[in-house]
């Protein structure tokens, strides 16, 4: 069963809102290992722009302090790209919630400082990807509310410990949530990651598909791409 491989959870802080615009501030990895052995690691960029006042009210880092504490983007991003290409290598996954955000900003932010994308360090695809947020929506699909992070800790039972926008935390709450779904969903758990990889690709553009015919309707910009996933905006 993949539960049982090695996983790693990650999850970034950033500039905004846009993944293929804006820029990479912190980034969390812990990783889960078969015997129970949970490694964290933690990186503090300079991302080399203003960070807008309205983000640092969500993860709590100024301009001033990514300046000042810090390191160069370029080796931040290159540590985090060779920890997340070495693991998932291996055919171990890598979770995150709502992963397109991270792995697009990931991936641009990459192309951006000239060094080797994920899909590039792994030749091909970037798999495999596990996120939680896609799964609940393919096993609960037509559960009523919200489902970000907290709703869905909320939803399945989690304690968690710290802040939400605390990548961290947020990893930490993350991984708690995925056992606790593939506790009440062990088909999921049964699944290959290539059928689980199928499952989320399908969930998003169902869900890609349903806002571009609202979009249509109303005469505003498409979503996106639907079969565009992890990778939601072209490089």
């Amino acid at each position: 069963m993949w539960t049982e491989l090695p996983i790693i959870g990650f999850d970034t802080e950033t500039t905004g809102v846009r993944p293929d615009q804006d820029r990479l501030v912190t980034c969390s990895i812990v990783e889960v290992l078969p015997g129970g052995q949970v490694n964290k690691m933690y990186w503090l960029a300079d991302p080399g722009v203003e960070i807008p006042e309205k983000a640092s009210a969500v993860h709590g880092i100024s301009t001033e302090q990514a300046r000042s504490e810090g390191r160069p983007i370029e080796d931040v991003l290159e540590e985090i790209a060779a920890k997340l290409a070495a693991h998932m290598s291996q055919g171990y996954p890598a979770v995150a919630f709502n992963a397109s955000y991270d792995v697009t900003l990931i991936e641009h932010e990459l192309a951006r400082h000239g060094l080797a994308t994920l899909a590039s360090r792994l030749g091909g695809d970037i798999f495999p990807v596990v996120d939680p947020y896609l799964l609940d929506k393919s096993v609960d699909r037509y559960r009523k509310g919200k489902r970000r992070l907290e709703d869905l800790v909320r939803h399945y039972g989690v304690s968690v410990d710290g802040d939400f926008h605390n990548a961290e935390a947020d990893v930490l709450a993350t991984l708690k949530v995925l056992a606790a779904m593939m506790r009440a969903h062990p088909e999921v758990a049964n699944e290959s990651l290539q059928d689980v990889q199928g499952r989320e690709r399908a969930t998003h553009a169902d869900f890609i598909g349903f806002l571009n015919r609202k979009a249509e309707e109303s005469g505003r910009q498409s979503a996106g791409d639907p079969q565009a996933w992890p990778v939601t905006r072209p490089l």
